[in-house]
């Protein structure tokens, strides 16, 4: 195996918190940063609706607070929330600068509203936001000097004070260990700093809007290295996915409710959003996700109806141009007709545990972004409230390593990866049944309706499929498709462990059988 390849800093991520968190140490560091796939693959360029920040006149930072705690169900860190809040406007200005083409209303940026939200505030590029986004994050990357950006690097496991030449057991963490999809072979890359911006755990389900790389791989790894996570059971399903079953993961966007969509039922027509919450369509998404799959189990559908055609075919082709043109290659033309909608798993609001500088319990162990639990969701994140965390964050990364730079010390010699004592796997067909079984009961026992005897179903298929994979793990050499099933089993136990011990219905997580909310907010913290 060759060298330790060294940098002053890395990051485990190309999405918006790890671009961000590059480009404001770059100026200073040498910095290195990781890509699973492609560097555009990640879960940013996928996000449609916008950035929430106060920019309208009459909005308030406080409004945007309280949205976003009423959202949380009060399990919110108020600190946190402050923070980001107050940090977005300035978040907005730097996008700008970068070239994202904001959508403008004369001299101003032109403002949706979305569920939850009590004022316009979302910026937005037209339906594509994410894109736009991840395109004027890595453009500015690729052009700096000091960030190396590599591709197709999937990383195996956090290299922490245990892999040192001399053994130690100080939990600081010194960089990873990666498989080069190119050459099959394991690398070593190795920091005084390590940020994990890998997003979130999507793909633990059989129904997902998000990318195919979502497997909690930050998470995962993070845990195994001895950090905390905490609320993993706050797993966001967004109400409106297109069904179909030829193109799955594609998700209609929360602004057309938030412009006037109804939502319907296929047969007769009659909107049923208003028999379940005064707000209707513009509940929090926990809200509307339960009441869709309320109708579904009901009345045995496949789907319910999105329909925004009483706005009227330029309205809809101004606002949702990429929905417009996607829908239309399907056969499906929203200006004229409802759309079929399924809920999907969208969103990991658990994670690792941070604080207001992104760190993590690890010395030399930072996280931003979807991977982190930093107290801005609580029970349920507020539309639009997901990009923003990721810039405040990836800047709070950058911040507190630059102003601390002196108290990093340099990573020392670390082993390299050991594969004297393992085989090419014979037998790849076991790991893609095994992804197929987790995110089919993760589905069907943990997903937006939940009993104490569906969540113990699952665990006790966890715990069998763990001996298998690990017994797998132990005598074959490492592949991304192996070590993807190994972060996903480890997030589904975390997940399902959260969720047994929360005993009341809060936010994200409903259960049939402790239906109310307890009178106190209290985070699921999970301890190695």
């Amino acid at each position: 195996m060759a060298e330790a390849q060294t940098s002053d800093i890395l990051i485990i991520g190309s999405g918006a918190a790890g671009l961000t968190a590059a480009l404001n140490l770059a100026d200073r560091f040498k910095v290195t940063v990781l890509a699973k796939g492609k560097l555009n693959e990640g879960s940013t360029a996928w996000a449609q609706g916008g950035i929430a920040a106060v920019l309208e006149p009459g909005d308030t930072f406080e409004s945007h607070i309280e949205d976003t705690m009423i959202a949380g169900a009060g399990l919110n860190d108020r600190a946190t929330v402050e923070f980001v809040v107050e940090n977005a406007p300035k978040a907005i200005a730097r996008l700008t600068e970068l070239g994202v083409p904001f959508n403008m209303d004369g001299n101003a940026p032109h403002l949706t509203r979305e569920g939850g939200h009590s004022h316009r505030r979302i910026v937005h590029v037209a339906d594509a936001t994410g894109h736009a986004v991840q395109v004027a994050l890595q453009t500015a990357a690729e052009a700096h000097p000091n960030i190396r950006l590599l591709p197709d690097m999937v990383c195996v496991d956090l290299a922490t004070s245990k892999h040192e030449q001399r053994y130690s057991g100080a939990g600081h963490v010194w960089g990873v260990y990666a498989v080069n999809r190119e050459t099959g072979r394991v690398e070593l890359f190795t920091a005084r700093a390590t940020i994990l911006a890998t997003g979130g755990a999507g793909r633990t389900y059989l129904f997902s809007t998000a990318p195919r790389g979502a497997t909690g791989d930050g998470i995962a790894m993070a845990w195994r290295a001895g950090a905390r996570v905490s609320n993993m059971e706050m797993m966001q399903f967004h109400p409106t996915c297109l069904y179909n079953l030829d193109v799955k993961n594609f998700l209609i966007t929360e602004a057309v409710r938030g412009e006037g969509g109804h939502l319907l039922l296929p047969d007769t027509g009659y909107r049923f959003m208003p028999d379940f919450d005064p707000r209707a369509e513009l509940a929090p998404r926990d809200v509307v996700a339960r009441a869709i799959d309320h109708e579904i189990k009901r009345l045995g559908l496949d789907y319910v109806h999105l329909d925004i055609s009483h706005r009227g075919a330029d309205f809809i082709r101004e606002h949702f141009p990429n929905i417009y043109e996607k829908l239309l290659g399907l056969g499906i033309d929203m200006t004229k007709e409802p759309i079929p909608v399924v809920p999907a798993q969208h969103y990991t609001c658990g994670g690792v545990v941070i604080d207001l500088d992104g760190r993590t319990d690890l010395p030399g162990l930072y996280a931003a972004g979807e991977c982190s639990e930093s107290g801005l969701h609580g029970a349920n994140r507020l539309a639009s409230n997901s990009l923003l965390e990721c810039f405040v964050f990836g800047e709070a990364c950058a911040r507190h390593i630059t102003e601390h730079w002196e108290d990093l010390p340099p990573p020392p010699s670390i082993r390299a990866w050991d594969e004297s004592r393992v085989t090419d796997s014979d037998e790849e067909v076991v790991i893609k049944q095994n992804w197929t079984e987790i995110r089919r009961f993760m589905w069907n026992y943990v997903g937006i309706v939940r009993t104490t005897k569906r969540l113990e179903r699952a665990q006790h298929r966890i715990r069998m499929l763990t001996d298998e994979v690990n017994d797998y793990y132990g005598h074959f050499r490492v592949t991304p498709d192996l070590i993807e099933l190994r972060n996903l089993l480890q997030t589904a136990e975390l997940i399902v462990r959260s969720a047994l011990h929360r005993k009341e219905s809060r936010g994200l997580h409903y259960t049939l059988d402790y239906p109310e909310m307890l009178p106190d907010a209290i985070d699921t913290v999970l301890v190695p």
